[in-house]
C-alpha cells in the first residue's frame, strides 16, 4: 500500500535567515521570510516578513520589508510597509518610509521620514520606484 507523504518542509515565511556576528556579506540578500543581521551586509536587504538589525550590525544598503527592528547601523533607505522600530543604540543615515514608527530615546535617524501612506510604502517594498 502506497501512502501519500506530507511534506514536513516549513513555509518560506516561517524561515529565519541569520547573518552571524563577524560575517560580512557583499551582495544583495532576499528572502520570503525573516532575516536577522548580526554581522555586516553591503548591498540591499529584502525580506517578505521582517528584518532585524542587531546592535553590532551594519547594513550599507537599502532595506525593504514588512516589519523592521534596527538596533545597529544602517546607511541607506529603509522601507517598512507595516512597522519600523528604531532602538536607542541605532544609527540610521537615510530616508525612512513606514506606516508606523517607534523611535526610542537615544536612537539616531538622519534623513527624511515618510509615514502613514501604507499603500505607497507597500509599493516601494514591492520594488516600485519611490520617486516614480
Amino acid at each position: 500500500m502506497v501512502r501519500e507523504r506530507r511534506s514536513n518542509k516549513p513555509s518560506p515565511e516561517a524561515i529565519i535567515s541569520i547573518i552571524g556576528p563577524g560575517m560580512n556579506v557583499v551582495g544583495d540578500c532576499e528572502t520570503e521570510g525573516s532575516i536577522r543581521i548580526e554581522g555586516s551586509v553591503t548591498g540591499s536587504v529584502r525580506a517578505g516578513k521582517a528584518v532585524v538589525v542587531g546592535e553590532d550590525a551594519w547594513v550599507k544598503g537599502d532595506i525593504s520589508t514588512q516589519d523592521a527592528v534596527v538596533s545597529g547601523k544602517v546607511t541607506g533607505t529603509i522601507v517598512a510597509a507595516s512597522r519600523l522600530e528604531v532602538k536607542a543604540t541605532s544609527q540610521i543615515e537615510g530616508d525612512v518610509h513606514a506606516r508606523r514608527l517607534q523611535l526610542e530615546e537615544g536612537g539616531v535617524l538622519n534623513g527624511t521620514v515618510n509615514m502613514g501612506n501604507a499603500s505607497k510604502a507597500a509599493g516601494i517594498a514591492g520594488g516600485e520606484n519611490p520617486r516614480g
